[in-house]
């Protein structure tokens, strides 16, 4: 996945969970700015923290096999 589409993903769902970047942060043990540049593509998270973020957010993570 790359990191601006898992970016968009992150902010649609934080935005439509009523929460900041920053209380997200909090949720998760890190800082504002990690999450902003998560959302903007600029990093993408390690999977441990994907899943704490998708956790955070009320979201499930699932995998499935490639077409």
């Amino acid at each position: 996945m790359n990191a601006f589409f898992t970016g968009q993903i992150i902010e649609e769902a934080r935005k439509k969970a009523n929460m900041t970047q920053a209380e997200l942060a909090e949720k998760i043990g890190t800082n504002k700015s990690y999450i902003s540049r998560v959302e903007t593509g600029k990093t993408e998270p390690k999977v441990s923290t994907f899943y704490r973020i998708a956790s955070a957010l009320g979201l499930n993570v699932e995998l499935t096999p490639a077409m």
